[in-house]
């Protein structure tokens, strides 16, 4: 399996993020999950980048794959 890419980082944390976006709905005093989601959220952002300076045209797809704002 091809966990180690980039692309395949992004996905599982933005699905990862979804499912805690939508967990905080029910439940907004849970700050110890709030504190790993901003990790993750900022995790996902420097792979990003990183996949933006490196392969441009594969960051492009991803966030369009995705729906991930620039």
């Amino acid at each position: 399996e091809d966990t180690g890419s980039a692309e395949v980082q992004i996905a599982l944390l933005t699905a990862r993020i979804t499912h805690l976006t939508d967990h905080f709905k029910k439940h907004s005093k849970d700050f110890a999950s709030r504190r790993g989601l901003l990790f993750m959220v900022s995790r996902r952002r420097r792979l990003l980048d990183y996949l933006k300076r490196v392969a441009p045209q594969r960051y492009l797809d991803i966030i369009r794959g995705l729906g991930i704002r620039k």
